[in-house]
């Protein structure tokens, strides 16, 4: 695994490396000694995995609020999508402010995100499946959703008119997050 760390203080990019034989291929997905040594090892509670049928999906912006925040650490199984997350935490100077990644089954790439961040992707082939782990129970009376196309967060999404969840078509403002907050989550 090559880990580093993305523009953001606390999310990686892990790069799988898989060995390679004429009969296919074997790749380490989790080590916890390594992720360790990094400074990302958790404590993961639950391992979720996500298929999506047409390309133009888009699922999130999803979050819990503390003391059920998560971390997650994501990869793309079969297909591609965009992986997008916004930095919700108070006082981190890059508040508000977004970054994406593409995660594919070809490009054997994962992501890191910490605590204190909302997130979504965006599949971008017919079939997208998707695995991720988190670190903190699922805590519906504390789950927050930023609605995709908020005009503050102005996220370059690849689709105009994505189809989304009837929760996904709900969710709130950026602004009326950061109202509900006071200004970001505290982690």
């Amino acid at each position: 695994m090559e880990i580093k760390e993305r523009k953001f203080k606390g999310v990686y990019e892990i790069q799988l490396k898989p060995l390679l034989d004429p009969r296919g291929f074997f790749m380490r997905v989790f080590d916890e000694k390594t992720l360790t040594e990094a400074g990302i090892g958790r404590h993961w509670v639950q391992e979720n995995h996500s298929r999506s049928e047409q390309a133009g999906i888009i699922r999130g912006l999803h979050l819990q609020l503390p003391p059920f925040s998560e971390t997650k650490m994501l990869r793309c199984l079969k297909g591609t999508v965009l992986d997008v997350f916004v930095d919700l935490r108070k006082g981190s100077p890059t508040y508000g402010q977004w970054d994406s990644i593409e995660l594919s089954a070809e490009n054997k790439k994962m992501i890191f995100i910490p605590r204190g961040f909302a997130h979504a992707f965006c599949t971008l082939s017919e079939i997208s499946e998707v695995s991720y782990k988190v670190d903190s129970i699922y805590a519906p009376q504390y789950e927050r959703g930023l609605i995709w196309n908020d005009e503050t967060l102005n996220i370059d999404w690849p689709v105009k008119n994505p189809i989304l969840s009837d929760k996904d078509q709900k969710n709130m403002s950026f602004k009326a997050f950061d109202e509900e907050t006071s200004g970001g989550l505290v982690i």
